[in-house]
């Protein structure tokens, strides 16, 4: 099995696409103050739609690897990073240094996440 169809790379490859996209869903619609709030709710739901095409089957392959709660930690660290760039690139906003010590404290997380398990 190649590392690019490996179960892990799969989910955090598809976990990103759904962050993307969820992403925009959630935050896009706020540079376009001037659509209707219904337009921008029916669009966000479509984008939602097609984030769910990406979450669930990520979901379904990275648990053969994963845990659930190792995929909701990634999940989470790949939603900062997903969110950061979309802050500082697409709405112009500033990363200042508390959003970076908050960045920190979840790569914290995710290493005690994977720590070795002592059951």
């Amino acid at each position: 099995m190649s590392f690019l169809t490996s179960p892990r790379f799969l989910a955090i490859s598809l976990l990103v696409v759904s962050n993307i996209l969820m992403t925009f869903a959630w935050y896009g619609h706020l540079k376009f103050k001037a659509v209707p709030l219904y337009l921008v709710i029916l669009i966000s739901w479509g984008i939602a739609g097609i984030e769910y095409c990406f979450l669930v089957p990520a979901n379904r392959i990275g648990n053969q690897v994963f845990s659930v709660t190792e995929l909701k930690i990634i999940q989470e660290f790949l939603t900062i990073v997903v969110f950061s760039v979309f802050a500082m690139t697409y709405m112009h906003e500033k990363i200042h240094w508390n959003h970076l010590v908050a960045f920190l404290c979840i790569i914290a997380a995710v290493f005690f996440t994977f720590l070795p398990k002592t059951d």
